[in-house]
């Protein structure tokens, strides 16, 4: 009897000794682990350089929805900002500005270009994106699953010029 009494709480005893033994053993690190730390500590690279305009200072510079348009803002970070152009409830467009001073490599893109949009330097990426350079420092961008929309208006609704006066 004494030994039923015994296996009642040796087992659990037991197991929770071995549970506790097992859970603070060494483990090495897993390939993502060594990962997360080696992108954690690196310096160069980052998303985002210090003196990059702030997001919200680019809200203004936006086209105002009209003709049924509506804007909607959905993303405000260092560096960037985001709008969304609806009609009648659907996404018809994603409208943003982005600080390239970040990113210096995106100028060489528009260093050949001979098509111009406001008088800005533009790109075309297949037919579904339009961007213009201003002030060799801001990327606007006009994002359409349309290919018939017309991509080069809507950056001219955007207030380039005062874009282009815009210091951080």
């Amino acid at each position: 009897m004494i030994m039923s009494r015994l296996h009642k709480f040796l087992a659990p005893l037991l197991l929770s000794l071995l549970l506790l033994v097992t859970s603070c053993a060494n483990k090495q690190p897993s390939r993502f682990d060594q990962a997360q730390q080696t992108s954690s500590q690196q310096k160069s690279g980052q998303a985002v350089v210090k003196d990059a305009t702030q997001g919200s200072n680019f809200n203004k510079f936006f086209p105002k929805g009209d003709g049924g348009y509506q804007r909607v803002y959905t993303q405000e970070k260092k560096g960037f900002a985001q709008a969304k152009l609806k009609k009648n409830g659907k996404d018809i467009a994603t409208l943003s500005i982005s600080d390239i001073k970040s990113t210096p490599d995106t100028a060489k893109k528009y260093q050949q270009s001979t098509k111009k949009v406001a008088s800005y330097p533009a790109a075309t990426l297949g037919n579904s994106q339009t961007s213009v350079l201003v002030n060799n420092r801001y990327q606007v961008t006009v994002r359409s699953t349309d290919p018939s929309f017309d991509r080069e208006a809507w950056l001219k609704k955007f207030d380039l010029d005062g874009l282009a006066r815009l210091s951080k």
